[in-house]
């Protein structure tokens, strides 16, 4: 029983923890809402390019995401 709880820990600190667009590799960015593998390149792209996220709204500067976008991740991401 331990064990199942535990287990159910992990997976919601998973589940529920932000995506730092900093870091995350392509895989971790697909996770986001609007993000498919396209989108998350760009991301990365911009990211090398440009340096570190200042803020989750400049997502909008980068290819393929827009206002839209961005407001259906917006709470599932992080900058630091």
């Amino acid at each position: 029983m331990v064990k199942f709880f535990l287990a159910l820990l992990l997976l919601s600190s998973l589940l529920f923890s932000a995506v730092n667009v900093n870091r995350a590799n392509s895989a971790q960015l697909q996770t986001l809402n609007g993000i498919g593998p396209t989108k998350a390149q760009e991301i990365i792209k911009y990211r090398k390019s440009h340096g570190s996220f200042k803020s989750v709204d400049e997502l909008v500067n980068v290819k393929g995401i827009g206002p839209k976008t961005l407001q259906k991740m917006k709470s599932q991401v992080a900058i630091r």
